[in-house]
């Protein structure tokens, strides 16, 4: 079984279309086979169109997982998988065990759930702030701690049992005076004192501890099994004895169970790391989605935090990119769009071509490596070619890209006109869908200086569909552009059969900037386009043109 040294995502575009998918599973494939020692996982950014679930379903390939915020998550980063353990081990034992894994917190868990953490400060306090002998009981120490932390052996009694009633002393004292200070119920540490012990069971002892391994008469056993008087040896010395006692107390008395501050695996970063700085404590519990314990997390881990590592295809802007992006090592962009707005803090992988389709990409790095396509990548990366040149009547589309789709295609098994006109009348099937499920399939802002565009897009062979859509969706473009904070929206209904564009637009100074762009203000909201298929080749530059003049 391999093991993975990093889980690297490889994502498309918010809004995702079939190149943005096709090419991330694709890509991730790739990857994967160059790079065995790593893990390349093709993950989405929003919900799949019809098209694209038509080109997974005919090709029989996986959904991408929907990633809605790609920041780094706490699962990302080493988190310490520590064990809990029960709250019913000894002082001493947590100690031990802290000890033995060099942490300075440990988690208290019942079943899988978390009842409480319990730290090294709690364990020093026990020794310093008791000073109650009656504590061991009101902790209700079992007998099993008392002699595992006394290194004791059980001469009579339960090991099970529970010290729950009396104090615990030292019978330093003669038996005369004992008589005056033991009660019923009490736990005293004493030597090898015939007259001692025999007084502690008549004055209804609960337990009597024999120092120094003392050998202890079969008339005191008998006595004190009578008496219901439990007894132990130990081999330590009174004074030894009387102050290791304490550790024997059970975690769950001094263990913090109230206003614990514990994450989740899917919490992000940079939240947790707001609440770990207003919180006193190093260590915090991480819980499952199920809410089950599953590690402890320290500011430490923070400090030495790789964030999560991801390649994005089909995109370069930050706009685009899923939420959190920022909050991530970007490895590499595989692009064909303009230069846009994304940073990164190292330098990357860029590559950046003008060609109709980021899956031509792809293949052309498939055909560098001399790697063989399987016939269910060459499907998709076909079928992400046929989508985003409109099969190759996009001004985008360029050669490199037919010559790319076609020895796809041959791979695939597919008859290119066939296949693409199943899957655009997949695509197109719009009448069900609602108006912000439709505008927000293929929907995309970008930047002209200080102006926010936003601009969608939807395809179909049916030109009566494009207008029964168009009449839907004019009265909504307004209530769009407020939601997404834009001050120019724009909306392309593309008919493919007679390659043209219905252009839907919205925002103040928006007919002025088509009239700069096409020398034509449109009227009531919309705009005839003909010879119009391109967002990013044919309306994108020429609104730019239009903002500048």
């Amino acid at each position: 079984m391999t093991t993975y040294k990093r889980k690297i995502t490889v994502i498309g575009h918010k809004n995702p279309d079939s190149d943005s998918i096709c090419s991330a599973i694709a890509y991730a494939e790739l990857k994967n086979r160059l790079h065995q020692t790593d893990c390349y996982v093709p993950k989405r950014a929003g919900e799949l169109n019809a098209e694209t679930k038509f080109i997974l379903k005919h090709f029989q390939a996986k959904e991408p997982e929907l990633v809605e915020d790609i920041g780094t998550q706490v699962k990302d980063i080493d988190i310490c998988e520590i064990e809990g353990v029960p709250g019913d081990i000894s002082l001493k034992k947590a100690y031990t065990l802290m000890k033995e894994n060099n942490v300075v917190t440990l988690p208290i868990t019942n079943d899988g759930c978390l009842e409480g953490l319990i730290t090294i400060g709690d364990i020093a306090t026990s020794y310093m702030d008791v000073y109650d002998s009656y504590i061991l009981a009101k902790a209700e120490t079992s007998y099993r701690n008392i002699i595992e932390t006394l290194d004791a052996k059980l001469l009579v009694g339960d090991e099970t049992a529970v010290f729950r009633e009396g104090k615990v002393l030292v019978a330093a004292a003669s038996p005369e005076l004992m008589e005056g200070y033991i009660k019923e119920h009490d736990l005293v540490i004493m030597g090898n004192r015939y007259g001692t012990q025999l007084c502690a069971i008549e004055m209804k002892a609960g337990c009597i501890v024999i120092c120094e391994g003392a050998s202890v008469s079969l008339t005191i056993k008998k006595l004190a099994e009578e008496n219901g008087c439990t007894v132990l040896s130990t081999p330590h010395d009174a004074y030894t004895a009387a102050r290791l006692i304490n550790q024997s107390m059970p975690i769950a008395h001094f263990m913090i169970k109230d206003k614990i501050a514990a994450f989740h695996t899917t919490d992000f970063i940079e939240e947790i790391k707001e609440v770990m700085a207003k919180q006193r404590n190093r260590d915090f519990p991480i819980l499952d989605s199920k809410g089950k314990y599953h590690g402890m997390i320290s500011r430490r881990n923070l400090l030495d935090m790789k964030q999560k590592q991801v390649i994005l295809v089909d995109h370069n802007e930050k706009s685009q990119a899923a939420d959190g992006v920022e909050n991530t090592e970007i490895l590499e962009i595989i692009d064909h769009h303009r230069l846009g707005t994304m940073e990164t803090i190292t330098p990357v992988f860029f590559r950046n071509q003008p060609l109709g389709c980021t899956a031509t990409i792809i293949y052309q790095m498939y055909c560098e490596h001399r790697l063989e396509i399987p016939k269910k990548i060459a499907g998709l990366l076909c079928s992400a070619i046929l989508s985003d040149t409109l099969m190759y009547r996009s001004p985008t589309c360029t050669p490199a890209d037919k010559e790319a789709a076609e020895a796809l295609a041959a791979i695939a098994g597919i008859e290119v006109e066939p296949y693409a006109h199943k899957m655009f009348l997949a695509g197109s099937n719009l009448r069900n869908k609602t108006e912000e499920q439709i505008f927000f399939q293929d929907f995309k802002k970008f930047y002209v200086d200080e102006v926010t565009v936003g601009v969608g897009q939807i395809t179909s062979l049916n030109t009566e569909e494009l207008n029964s859509i168009g009449i839907r969706m004019k009265p909504v473009m307004e209530q769009f552009r407020q939601r997404e904070g834009v001050q120019l929206l724009f909306f392309m209904l593309t008919d493919i059969i007679k390659e043209s564009t219905t252009l839907l637009f919205a925002g103040e100074n928006a007919d002025s900037v088509l009239e700069a762009a096409f020398q034509n203000a449109g009227a009531d909201g919309s705009i005839e386009l003909p010879n119009m298929v391109s967002r990013k080749k044919q309306l994108v530059p020429a609104l730019i043109q239009g903002l500048q003049d």
